[in-house]
């Protein structure tokens, strides 16, 4: 099944046709590689997609999962030409609604668990803080990673859909939403 609807980039780059590409572009972010990864997914949808839908409206939000989640796939195919390993998840997708999260509610507050050495405490962190810290592991845990076609996890397509996410959420916001041009 991996094989049948994931995405291999190298395969992509060299076999698929044009209907394949634009299938696999989509089955891929519907298949995950166990319960951890579709439950953190989940997880990260829960906490932000529902204020990004409610601005987008769910047309426009599905939309923009798609393309953000395109573009988090296609990051990775061209950082990682060579690879075999299929890719699956929608990880780069909600990267993306991450993104357009920072852009639409910059000051919103994340309720956030927050361990301390032993102590576990949960606290509200502004989402700049939170998203931005997220974003920068992301680009942490990609430069500790060979540039090998073995790496499990496809920190590209996160970092490509977050930068998707906040360069489009502008685009797909509601027209009552928008002043003068710019999102309010």
């Amino acid at each position: 099944m991996i094989l049948d609807y994931a995405i291999v980039p190298y395969h992509l780059l060299n076999t698929y046709g044009p209907v394949e590409i634009l299938s696999k572009l989509t089955t891929t972010m519907f298949l995950h590689g166990g319960w951890f990864h579709i439950l953190s997914n989940m997880l990260y949808l829960w906490i932000f997609a529902d204020n990004v839908e409610d601005r987008l409206g769910h047309g426009r939000f599905l939309i923009f999962y798609l393309i953000t989640g395109y573009i988090a796939t296609l990051t990775h195919v061209y950082t990682m030409p060579e690879s075999t390993v299929p890719m699956v998840g929608a990880s780069g997708a909600i990267a993306g609604v991450l993104g357009g999260y920072l852009v639409l509610y910059p000051k919103a507050r994340v309720l956030t668990l927050l361990p301390i050495f032993f102590f576990i405490s949960i606290v509200r962190i502004p989402a700049m803080i939170f998203l931005g810290f997220w974003f920068f592991l992301q680009v942490i845990n990609q430069t500790m990673v060979s540039s090998s076609a073995a790496q499990s996890v496809a920190w590209w397509a996160h970092i490509g859909g977050f930068l998707a996410g906040v360069i489009l959420v502008k685009f797909f916001v509601n027209n009552k939403d928008r002043v003068n041009g710019s999102i309010k």
